[in-house]
């Protein structure tokens, strides 16, 4: 077994306690803006900026460090329109057959249906798929371990580093997924976890009249 390697944690920077209210309230405020968006523009967004939300999610906490992910990144319209496809299939067997009455009844004041033009309109499609295992060079399976986890706090991460950078976000799971690893020529290791169609909303993008709860309907403080 490996002995643990520790090196000082120098990266840490402390703030003036007013300091600390005041960014806290900035971002607070900021975030308060994201909004799932639907109507996407096909503007292109340079990939560097992709790139560098990429890596702010590779930061997430994780499992073991096991870092049990893969992020890929579609651009290419063919490829985009074979998903679109794939996905409309899964989401239209959803919509007539497979989704209960109440699930329908709660989708209903979102406006959403089976049809899924931005797939194809927006300029990128991430597409984060989570390890069960890892593949050594030498062929053998090595665990991985809190995968859901670990993947939705990179995921989240991800999609406030996009809203950061001024792009907008859509989470979008059709079930099953099984058709994204066929696509995209994924390994058997990998499950698709979340497509995350990112770019510029479009200039006439409406978002559904929704409220989030307040802080004393999902927090409790013990003191």
């Amino acid at each position: 077994m490996l002995k643990p390697k520790f090196i000082p944690y120098s990266q840490y920077h402390e703030y003036p306690l007013e300091e600390m209210k005041e960014r806290s309230k900035e971002f607070m405020r900021n975030i308060q803006k994201r909004r799932t968006v639907r109507d996407f523009s096909d503007r292109p967004v340079p990939q560097e900026i992709i790139k560098n939300c990429l890596k702010a999610a590779a930061t997430a906490p994780n499992g073991a460090n096991r870092q049990p992910w893969h992020f890929v990144v579609v651009s290419n319209r063919a490829i985009k329109k074979k998903i679109r496809i794939a996905a409309e299939k899964e989401e239209l067997e959803f919509y007539a057959h497979r989704a209960p009455a109440d699930w329908l009844a709660a989708l209903a004041p979102l406006g959403t249906n089976e049809e899924k033009p931005f797939l194809e309109e927006a300029p990128f499609l991430i597409i984060i798929f989570s390890q069960s295992y890892e593949v050594t060079p030498d062929g053998r399976k090595l665990k991985n371990y809190y995968v859901q986890e670990s993947i939705g706090i990179a995921a989240g991460i991800l999609i406030t580093a996009l809203h950061h950078a001024g792009l907008a976000t859509l989470t979008h799971t059709p079930a099953p997924m099984k058709f994204l690893n066929k696509i995209l020529n994924r390994p058997p290791n990998e499950k698709p976890f979340l497509i995350l169609v990112v770019g510029y909303p479009a200039k006439d993008a409406r978002v559904p009249a929704i409220r989030k709860k307040e802080l004393s309907e999902i927090a409790d403080f013990i003191d």
